[in-house]
């Protein structure tokens, strides 16, 4: 039976910008690798603060952002060589009364109590694919959407271990980048994972298929080949919990 890894992205793209290298190399291993996004749904006539992250994008406010985003997952997921994604229905940080980009990396608001809903689909989500590995974020950068959903995956208990990866790009626009969860993370062994050219390749494929975002993020695509391979082909993480199947060996 093949060993089943299973990447919880907050958003869509972040599974793929972070890990998307290393999610490459464990399906060209024989691993059956699967992305759910958790905060993928649309939201009928968006207003504030909500509107201008699509505004700001180019995209009217008549377009279904977030059908434009699945989509690209969907593709991006094809490039990596893995399973189809799944996308979990909650709503993004502002649809939820963040609003401003200084929110978004601040506080969470007492009344986001999102985590308790989402700790629900993930534990819902491991009963059904029973990973042998589990691949998230470290919160790095503070977004509150991220760590929500690092509290969540913690109050759902997976019984696997976890990679936790570094938030890209998060990890580039700061020389000392906010990390609001690092004591959760500062005890647990290191480990990078190298992967081979045509897995950095798969990576870069899948992370222009995000083409909403590359603008915003990077300046283009161009801007984002290069950050790509200033990355050197590898990601880092940190390991929680034992490996009970090997991951296969780094290119």
């Amino acid at each position: 039976m093949m060993p089943v890894a299973l990447a919880l992205s907050p958003h869509l793209d972040d599974a793929a910008f972070s890990a998307g290298g290393s999610l490459a190399h464990l399906a060209a291993n024989g691993w059956a690798v699967t992305m759910a996004t958790v905060f993928t749904a649309s939201v009928a006539e968006p207003k504030g603060f909500a509107l201008a992250c699509q505004l700001d994008k180019g995209l009217p406010a008549e377009v279904d952002y977030m059908a434009l985003r699945r989509a690209e997952d969907v593709a991006a997921a094809d490039h990596l060589g893995i399973e189809g994604p799944v996308h979990l229905p909650f709503r993004e940080a502002p649809h939820r009364g963040y609003g401003s980009p200084p929110e978004l990396f601040a506080a969470l608001r007492p009344d986001d109590r999102i985590e308790l809903n989402l700790a629900d689909a993930f534990e819902m989500l491991l009963r059904e694919l029973r990973p042998d590995l589990i691949l998230a974020p470290q919160a790095v950068g503070g977004h509150v959407d991220h760590v929500h959903v690092v509290r969540a995956i913690r109050a759902a208990r997976p019984a696997a271990p976890v990679l936790w990866w570094r938030d890209y790009p998060y990890t580039i626009r700061h020389a000392e980048p906010q990390e609001p969860l690092a004591h959760t993370f500062a005890h647990l062994p290191s480990r990078e994972i190298r992967f081979d050219a045509a897995c950095e390749s798969r990576k870069a494929a899948a992370c222009a298929a995000y083409s909403t975002q590359i603008g915003f993020q990077f300046g283009g695509s161009a801007a984002l080949a290069e950050r790509l391979r200033e990355e050197g082909a590898v990601e880092r993480f940190r390991v929680e919990g034992q490996l009970k199947v090997p991951l296969p060996h780094d290119a």
